[in-house]
């Protein structure tokens, strides 16, 4: 077995060409992996942005199985980037900073969608709507007014929310402007909508100003790959507005819960609940599994869990697909 001494040297000795592949973001010097499991047995590791079954790799792409005597190791790491506040402005901005309507405190920039060939942020009904409270227009700021938003951090506007319903009270119009309201009468239904008792969603969508003030590269993350399904054990990750990126897992699916609004109370049916990966703030975070498809939208949450509406449900409220390139 070779001393660590001996796989610095190959390392050193190799490593311009092994950084040199197209998908290759680190080569350094580590125990090897074998089965999930950490060896004994020092190699030499490349990191790459995605790991690629070998018949969708050329000759100049693979990375050997030995350099010089000293096995090799491929693990994935995704982009590595250089972390960032987000709490800060930041143009053009990425999903996972602070983002508001211009008169709640702050929450999170979940991820950008597309709807009839545009592209709008996504985040939830509280964050960009100020919880039912807000008209089609308004400003939204980027960072939230707690981070120091003011009206010169106008990002864009509220283009559309599906009303929360909340006990006792009878949930306001679509969102829409009254020429959208009569449009919508011709239009199909969406699949999922809020009532009294069986809420779904708490989802928004905000109007960049132009199209060249916001990215689909979630900070700490990456390009979504996709939406996919989370199931009991489903591992997670997010990027948020207060505690940044975090990771979890799904621990209870099909969940009904009782969500207080700072007063009003919301009941939501068919929930996913994870462990302790948020705080305050993180509102509208998208959750991608490890595979980075968004299985759901953060929208609540205790000193413990963390509860997230699936992202089927936000997709069909909204009639959007997720931006993934």
């Amino acid at each position: 077995m070779n001393d660590l001494e001996t796989v610095r040297q190959v390392k050193r000795a190799s490593e311009a060409g092994l950084a040199g592949r197209a998908n290759t973001v680190a080569v350094g010097v580590g125990y090897k992996v074998s089965n999930g499991v950490q060896t004994d047995e020092l190699s030499v590791i490349v990191s790459v942005r995605r790991k690629l079954p070998r018949a969708q790799l050329t000759e100049a792409e693979l990375v050997p199985a030995a350099v010089d005597g000293v096995r090799t190791d491929v693990i994935e790491t995704g982009e590595i980037v250089a972390f960032q506040d987000p709490k800060a402005r930041m143009r053009p901005a990425r999903p996972g900073v602070s983002i508001g309507h211009f008169q709640i405190t702050a929450g999170t920039f979940g991820c950008l969608v597309s709807k009839n060939g545009e592209r709008l942020i996504l985040s939830n009904n509280h964050v960009l709507a100020n919880s039912n409270n807000a008209q089609v227009g308004d400003p939204v700021w980027q960072p939230g007014r707690a981070d120091g938003g003011t009206s010169a951090d106008q990002i864009g506007a509220l283009a559309e929310f599906v009303p929360i319903a909340f006990e006792g009270q009878t949930p306001p119009g679509n969102g829409c402007s009254p020429l959208s309201s009569l449009l919508s009468v011709f239009a199909p239904r969406p699949r999922v909508q809020n009532e009294p008792g069986n809420n779904k969603v708490d989802c928004a969508l905000a109007r960049p100003t132009t199209p060249d003030l916001v990215l689909a590269d979630i900070l700490n993350i990456g390009v979504p790959a996709g939406v996919g399904a989370a199931t009991l054990g489903t591992a997670v990750q997010k990027s948020g507005r207060t505690t940044g990126y975090t990771t979890g897992s799904i621990q209870q699916i099909d969940v009904t819960v009782t969500v207080n609004y700072g007063g009003p109370l919301a009941v939501f049916t068919g929930q996913l609940m994870a462990g302790a990966m948020s705080q305050g703030g993180d509102s509208g975070s998208a959750v991608l599994d490890m595979q980075k498809r968004v299985v759901g939208l953060l929208f609540a949450g205790s000193a413990t869990t963390t509860i997230l509406n699936p992202i089927q449900f936000v997709i069909d409220a909204l009639g959007i697909e997720v931006v993934t390139s």
